[in-house]
């Protein structure tokens, strides 16, 4: 009798080991020192993301958040319960050091370099404890930034930054109301102010994520302080008491969301939530764009994590599945498949660092006028791009595995389902279309982003990558004499075709950078990965 056909299930390797294109990354923009110290660290995670995490991962989203609005008495209580595996990923962010990496800044403006690796190798396997730690990296930086003498401020950022699990703290973002969504000018929430000088939140949060942070940021609208989005302020406040009684918030619902099941995601009624202004009473939207800024940063490193670990999963399964009489990997064209989906994570991966790069240098002080420039207009164009790229990936990825690719137990849906919350948070792709449109007609960042772009590319000539350059400069000029056109159009036209021209942006500035890379490469002489993707 011939033994029964079991499928052997595809296993990830440490995913720090397996990733080449990260580890040449770091190697070309960091010095040996550095490089040599942060090796350890990552090396660890990698081991974390394709182990014990991948378990708390599993159980984090098949043992979802429970809301209990009411204790046995009849007490409103509205308890979160959050599972064991979602605990234990966020004790390892916090001993990992997450938060503290980029704030402590023991590297420099290469904190964020060091940042990005890390967090990139935790995100797929965080069942969304990085949606959390975005805003918390936001808050820090916002708080630092115009709240720093005080006192609860500092309190705040010594728990946020924490690597003690005990002591950190999370933060989140409560922005999103029914009136408004992306068009914040339209926030109802009213801040009015006691005799006492406190001051008390009512209002409605339609989808607040990471809803058990022990603090968050939000925009009110001081009593009478008029219509608009000039007229938003910007609070700090903290949900729950020491007593563990809230904060006069009632939990209206969790909610039932296509994926990040695991994360809590709920709607709140802010019913006098005593809160603190963050500065003075204005120019909310300016200060809570400094955490928008950090959380499209991570939305953009969760597209890249997400990338890597559908393109490990499908050449995992190709090196153990058969068809054909042969593996899948042996087969000309899935080979080709692979390859393509290892190209659009290569493009991906070098936007990603770049904008850490450029981020830390804004966060260090050190950024030129044109690295400054570069980073206001590339930060909306890598969360468009990469939030476009990993849905099509994910999909793929499922694809590569053919029928065991829809059945849930094999764990490879939740990646697209995961997937397809990333063109949305922080931004759609439309909306980060129009706010790149802004920056470059008000703030004249499209010059000197082109120049960064083409600078990119210095040094080809007489390299694998001098024809590819040479596509690359012929594409940019398009670009620039369609945006030189954009004056002379109707806005309707201009703002229909904001998407297109975005992630044209994003993908020629991608095989720019694909460009450097690959010069980097050869004069290191090592294999040209760089220049094939490009």
């Amino acid at each position: 009798m011939t033994a029964a056909f079991h499928q052997t299930s595809p296993q990830l390797e440490n995913t720090w080991r397996a990733d080449v294109g990260l580890q040449r990354h770091l190697q070309r923009l960091m010095d040996a020192d550095t490089l040599r110290d942060v090796t350890p660290e990552l090396d660890a995670m990698g081991a974390q993301a394709a182990g014990p995490m991948l378990a708390w991962a599993r159980q984090a989203e098949t043992h979802p958040p429970t809301l209990t609005p009411y204790d046995p008495w009849g007490r409103r209580i509205d308890h979160i319960q959050l599972s064991v595996g979602w605990q234990e990923i966020a004790k390892l962010a916090a001993t990992s050091g997450i938060i503290d990496t980029p704030h402590a800044a023991r590297h420099g403006w290469r904190s964020r370099l060091h940042h990005f690796a890390l967090l990139h190798l935790f995100s797929a396997s965080s069942a969304f404890v990085a949606c959390p730690l975005a805003m918390t990296d936001g808050a820090v930086t916002a708080l630092k930034r115009y709240a720093p003498e005080e006192p609860w401020a500092r309190r705040a950022i010594a728990h946020l930054t924490s690597r003690d699990p005990a002591q950190a703290w999370t933060s989140g973002q409560w922005m999103t109301e029914k009136e408004g969504g992306s068009d914040v000018s339209r926030s109802s929430t009213v801040a009015r102010r006691d005799p006492d000088g406190t001051w008390r939140l009512t209002g409605t949060k339609w989808f607040t994520s990471a809803t058990t942070s022990q603090c968050t940021l939000t925009l009110a609208r001081p009593e009478g302080a008029g219509e608009g989005s000039r007229a938003l302020a910007m609070f700090y406040l903290e949900p729950w008491g020491e007593d563990g009684t809230l904060n006069n918030i009632h939990v209206r619902r969790l909610k039932d969301k296509l994926g990040s099941k695991a994360l809590p995601t709920a709607e709140l009624d802010l019913l006098g939530a005593v809160a603190r202004p963050v500065g003075e009473l204005e120019g909310g939207l300016k200060k809570i764009a400094t955490v928008l800024n950090i959380a499209r940063y991570y939305n953009t490193n969760a597209a890249t994590s997400f990338m890597a670990r559908g393109v490990q999963l499908a050449r995992a399964y190709a090196q153990v599945r058969e068809a054909f009489g042969a593996r899948l990997m042996d087969l000309p064209l899935h080979r080709e498949t692979l390859a393509n989906l290892q190209v659009e994570y290569e493009a991906a991966l070098a936007i990603g660092v770049r904008l850490a790069e450029l981020l830390g240098k804004v966060e260090a002080g050190e950024a030129t006028e044109l690295e400054h420039a570069t980073w206001r207009l590339l930060t909306p164009l890598a969360k468009l791009g990469t939030g476009k790229q990993v849905v099509a990936l994910a999909s793929e990825t499922l694809e590569s595995y053919g029928g065991a690719g829809y059945v849930e137990d094999t764990g490879v849906p939740v990646l697209l389902r995961d997937a397809q919350v990333l063109p949305i948070w922080e931004g759609t792709t439309n909306i980060l279309s129009l706010d790149a449109l802004r920056a470059m007609a008000r703030e004249g960042v499209f010059a000197p982003f082109m120049h960064d772009l083409h600078k990119r590319m210095d040094g080809a000539e007489g390299t694998p990558a001098e024809p590819v350059a040479r596509e690359v400069r012929a594409a940019a000029a398009k670009l620039t004499g369609f945006a030189s056109s954009l004056a002379k159009r109707p806005d309707e036209e201009v703002q229909a075709g904001a998407r297109g021209f975005a992630l044209s942006l994003y993908r020629t500035y991608a095989a720019a950078l694909l460009c450097e890379a690959a010069i980097w490469e050869h004069g290191q002489g090592l294999s040209p990965r760089a220049v094939a993707a490009a």
